[in-house]
């Protein structure tokens, strides 16, 4: 199943998520339901408050970087109730977007490496230290599980510059290749 993506003003994308449980009902077609929807909306990340779920998981498929970046080859995984256990001092600017903000991309400061621990669909447990786009995509998604959108890391000056294309998209007033949701605050 497609589910379309919930856009930026939809109340969903600000809370911050319940853990998944071992018997959540039908995990599995819900992860390969994340990834049918992450692919149909050509994207490397989706976090379960994207679909209308706060719940604290999300994919990634940092793969189409492996081009640029070899520790992004056949890294696609899936997250649930991750735990970024450290993170480097040292920052790099990255360029993002997000399905939930369509047509927005702006520079961002992350955390140039992780140490993360989390759960597969399996519920095997997993601690791994990343670098490069697989690190960004992690970051992003791990983000969206807290309540936190990108353009919320920008510098005070940038959202000022960018608020009034937030505005029109909590509004409505976006264009999607992908089908999209929106719920009121």
């Amino acid at each position: 199943m497609i589910y379309p993506i919930y856009i930026y003003g939809s109340s969903v994308l600000r809370n911050e998520c319940v853990e998944v449980g071992r018997e959540y009902p039908e995990l599995n077609k819900l992860v390969s339901d994340m990834f049918d929807t992450m692919y149909a909306s050509e994207g490397v990340g989706l976090a379960a408050p994207q679909i209308g779920k706060s719940l604290r998981m999300f994919v990634v498929d940092a793969s189409p970087f492996g081009q640029y970046d070899p520790t992004a080859v056949n890294y696609k995984r899936v997250f649930i109730n991750p735990e970024i256990i450290d993170e480097s001092d040292e920052e790099v600017l990255m360029n993002e977007g997000c399905l939930s903000l369509p047509g927005l991309h702006e520079d961002v400061y992350r955390p140039e490496k992780i140490k993360i621990r989390y759960y597969d669909e399996h519920f095997a447990l997993h601690e791994e230290e990343l670098e490069g786009w697989p690190a960004r995509a992690v970051q992003h998604e791990y983000d969206h599980i807290d309540g936190i959108v990108f353009t919320d890391r920008l510098a005070p000056l940038r959202k000022t510059l960018i608020r009034s294309k937030l505005n029109n998209m909590a509004k409505g007033k976006y264009e999607a290749a992908y089908r999209t949701k929106q719920t009121k605050k």
